[in-house]
């Protein structure tokens, strides 16, 4: 039997990158799937993708950072399978400037998405995992959460935010039996990363210990544990997935 048969799990921000490695990893576990993202038919083209592929998989469209998109995203998730046992919010943006060049709405929009999409999300499905008395919510930081990053003072406070609210969310729920943790990624080949400047990859390499980047697949791996039964007695943790970069 797989660690994740009869186990239906919600991933934001899970059409393509991190998100879609963590949404396959999960479904190879067993778990049925429900894509969530910004766009309809970019989450639909994921889970036909994952359906074409033997799993279950259904897609929603939400803005993370809208309330009423989260609860009614979750509560259409539990009437299309029937409950909710795994969160993983991973939706994430970055607007990085300086912080002297940094506009309130670079902020703003940074903040939304990342640390109150999370927010949203967490209150939305905690509900019915409180009904069940049992659910998993892994959380998607960043190493920068923890040691800050020039340019970055939007992006950087927001993994903070979710670090902390991933303890306080741990602390309140674990007498129903949900577990909360987050993963903290450090530097990660994604579109994202893709797209910066090679003399700005390269300086992230010198500092990372295993000598390479990370993969989404790496993420999707401890993320994978996290929401499995073998992490029962796991909750409020951090783990860094980041090659020793913050060792």
């Amino acid at each position: 039997m797989k660690r994740m048969e009869n186990k239906v799990a919600l991933v934001t921000g899970s059409a393509r990158g991190i998100g879609r490695a963590i949404c396959q990893r999960l479904a190879e576990e067993g778990a049925a799937i429900a894509v969530v993202d910004l766009v309809l038919e970019t989450a639909e083209k994921t889970a036909q993708e994952f359906r074409d592929a033997g799993f279950n998989a259904r897609a929603y469209a939400a803005n993370v950072a809208k309330g009423e998109d989260a609860k009614a995203t979750v509560a259409q998730v539990v009437e299309d399978f029937g409950h909710l046992d795994i969160l993983v919010n991973n939706a994430g943006i970055t607007k990085d400037n300086l912080m002297l060049r940094m506009s309130e709405a670079e902020w703003d929009a940074v903040m939304a998405v990342n640390l109150k999409g999370t927010f949203n999300f967490t209150q939305a499905a905690v509900r019915p995992m409180m009904k069940q008395r049992s659910g998993k919510i892994v959380n998607l930081a960043s190493v920068v959460g923890k040691m800050g990053n020039v340019g970055q003072a939007n992006y950087s406070a927001s993994k903070a935010g979710v670090i902390a609210l991933t303890k306080t969310t741990a602390k309140e729920f674990a007498s129903r039996n949900i577990q909360c943790n987050a993963v903290a990624p450090g530097f990660v080949m994604t579109d994202m990363t893709a797209a910066l400047p090679d003399n700005v990859r390269e300086m992230f390499l010198k500092v990372i210990p295993a000598g390479r980047a990370g993969l989404p697949q790496d993420i999707a791996n401890v993320v994978a544990f996290l929401a499995s039964g073998d992490a029962d007695y796991v909750t409020g943790q951090v783990i860094n997935i980041d090659g020793g970069m913050l060792m």
